[in-house]
């Protein structure tokens, strides 16, 4: 298929807004035009069937005579891949007058219906499901007992040959008897269990998810008076949604600390939605004005201020400057069905993943030594557990959302997936640093947020675009001594590693022979993690999880998804593991694991005598300490 552009606006390095994309043609020859489609869709669904997590959807679809075709997006934002779940679309039916029409699939792009429009038709009725998983194995779970997400990309046929911000819809749900549901979209009215919504453009809805349920509550984030921005919180039950108010007050400053650091809004009010869940499937997924969050359903109660939360909220809450309002051009496509390209995801979710660590500790979301422990277990993954870099560079891996689309690996250090995202955050943090230093403690990577991505307060319903140059030619504002070009091409291809901001910043990786409260925090269940010496996971079971490659389980045969029986001749468990391990130190000889693979047994000798190891942080004695000022929160 050939996807051709045929006219993209140039952007400039001050970041000039872009200009809509005027025509673009699809793999058919079909002009995808800006003009408004005329007329305004209705699409109703019923999401009250709880039980078999089915999602009804009835589309009442202004047409005119001829050949039509409809899509079912493939290309999902955020995704940055062709993951539409076409094979969860079922029953439909389309109808024109009461008469039932004919539609065929297009053989060459299974996500694309054409229909031919009678005479005297002006209107489509489509009626479908969405089955919505209903086993892990099937996909992630987006209806329970008592909450549910919904995704308008998964619900709706678009007529193509339109972008998708010129096609209008009006939207209205039926919800569970009594739920309450929370959207960036505005709510027009509520009948009963159906809220309505305001009329807008595709692309503003399929950017404007819903999560729904049984139990919630709405907690304002935002001073009085500024843009109101709301955590609307949904639990599995009603007691987890009980919080500390010193604990929220961390998630208030992590909006004032974000809006310190971008200097400018680009939502005229901002939604996170955030389920804490064991039921609703895992997801961090941005959006201009929401962002769909989840974490396991102790996120309150088992907070510990001296260990702190998660940086998911922040990594979301930054995409709406980094990835949604300012958006690589490569990855900004005029509908869900042009596929995208992701060369700079190093940009849209590395700086992102940087940001989400420093404005997770700033707001106090995560305290100062924590923020470091967390670091440290990025560094050693690239200083030491990524030996895939040996034959690939970082930036390949903004294909993968294409290549793998987000399946398990067995080898993941080997093969490597997505390492733009950790990857990506070393690189903007030895950028940040460089700044600094090169600058005499003037310029850090806070005045390329600001210059960057904090422009034009208050517009948020067209993206600002942006390419490799004009990354490049911000940073030569800002610091002109830098050769930014080479700088940035070294690391993103492979010429130079990672890790050079950790030295820079004033500290060193090291290895001790015990976790840090923060690994430790992170590592809950049963299972253990011994990458960093003998070279491999292994969850609660026993059961072994990544294995990195030509470690030294790796080289005395150990692969993923066996399970250890015995060690030494002693039962399996993460205690005796880590016995023996301590053990070999000393003694200096091999650790004699018994494993299962399918129905075999097998004995294997692993050679290793450098007892545990765990990373760390550690002053450089003499050196400037950069890291503390850059997660110091700003006055």
């Amino acid at each position: 298929m050939r996807w051709t552009v045929l006219a993209v606006a140039l952007i400039t390095a001050a970041g000039a807004m872009a200009t809509p994309l005027p025509v673009t043609v699809d793999a058919r020859g079909v002009e995808i035009s800006s003009a408004d489609y005329p007329g305004t869709i209705t699409l109703e669904i019923d999401a009250s069937n709880l039980s078999q997590r089915v999602f009804s959807v009835r589309q009442t679809v202004p047409v005119s005579v001829g050949e039509r075709r409809f899509h079912y997006p493939a290309w999902l934002p955020g995704n940055h891949s062709p993951t539409g779940q076409i094979e969860k679309l079922a029953g439909l039916v389309i109808t024109a007058k009461g008469q039932r029409l004919q539609w065929q699939r297009d053989p060459l792009d299974v996500y694309t219906f054409n229909v031919r429009v009678p005479e005297g038709v002006s209107e489509l009725q489509m009626d479908y499901q969405f089955l919505s998983p209903t086993d892990p194995a099937q996909g992630r779970t987006v209806m329970t007992p008592n909450l549910l997400n919904l995704q308008w990309n998964a619900m709706v046929l678009y007529p193509a040959g339109h972008a998708a911000n010129a096609i209008a819809y009006a939207a209205s749900v039926r919800y569970p008897a009594g739920w309450q549901a929370a959207s960036a979209l505005p709510v027009a009215r509520r009948q009963g269990d159906t809220v309505h919504y305001v009329p807008t453009n595709l692309e503003v809805l399929v950017d404007s998810p819903v999560f729904a349920g049984r139990y919630s509550r709405t907690i304002a984030l935002s001073p009085e008076g500024s843009r109101p921005v709301r955590l609307n919180v949904f639990a599995d039950r009603a007691r987890d949604l009980e919080a500390k108010p010193e604990h929220l007050q961390q998630h208030r400053q992590l909006i004032e600390q974000t809006r310190k650091l971008f200097g400018a809004e680009h939502y005229d009010h901002y939604d996170f939605l955030f389920a804490v869940t064991s039921q609703l499937g895992g997801i961090g997924l941005e959006h201009q004005r929401s962002s769909e969050n989840t974490e396991d359903r102790d996120y309150f109660s088992s907070w510990d201020e001296k260990i702190g939360s998660t940086d998911l909220l922040g990594h979301e809450y930054a995409h709406s400057w980094d990835g949604k309002y300012r958006r690589p051009r490569d990855l900004t496509t005029p509908h869900y069905n042009v596929p995208m390209q992701g060369s700079l995801l190093w940009v849209y979710e590395g700086q992102t993943q940087y940001w989400g660590n420093v404005l997770t500790a700033r707001a106090g979301l995560r305290p100062l030594a924590p923020s470091r422990d967390a670091l440290a277990l990025v560094a050693a993954t690239y200083a030491d557990n990524r030996p895939g870099l040996e034959w690939r560079s970082m930036g390949d891996t903004t294909n993968d959302p294409v290549i793998a689309r987000r399946k398990p690996k067995p080898y993941r250090g080997y093969q490597m997936s997505e390492d733009y995202y950790q990857g990506g955050q070393l690189l903007w943090l030895e950028t940040d640093v460089r700044l600094r230093t090169l600058s005499g403690g003037k310029v850090s990577l806070d005045d390329f947020a600001r210059t960057f991505f904090g422009q034009n307060d208050g517009e948020w319903e067209r993206p600002s675009t942006y390419t490799f140059d004009d990354v490049v030619a911000t940073l030569e504002q800002l610091q002109p001594s830098g050769d930014w070009n080479t700088f940035l091409r070294d690391r993103v291809e492979g010429r130079i590693g990672l890790t050079g901001g950790i030295e820079a910043s004033g500290w060193k990786l090291v290895y001790r022979d015990t976790p840090s409260p923060y690994q430790k925090a992170m590592s809950k269940g049963s299972g253990a993690n011994f990458t960093y010496s003998l070279g491999f996971t292994v969850d609660g079971s026993g059961k072994v999880g990544d294995v990195r490659w030509d470690s030294p389980a790796f080289n005395a045969g150990i692969g993923p998804g066996m399970q250890l029986v015995a060690i030494n001749g002693l039962q399996y468990s993460r205690e005796e593991l880590e016995d023996a391990v301590r053990a070999a130190k000393d003694a200096k000889q091999p650790i004699s694991l018994l494993v299962k693979e399918m129905d075999t047994y097998r004995s294997l000798p692993i050679t290793y005598i450098d007892g545990l190891r765990y990373p760390h942080l550690e002053r450089i004695e003499g050196s400037t300490d950069y890291l503390t000022p850059i997660f110091t929160p700003r006055d």
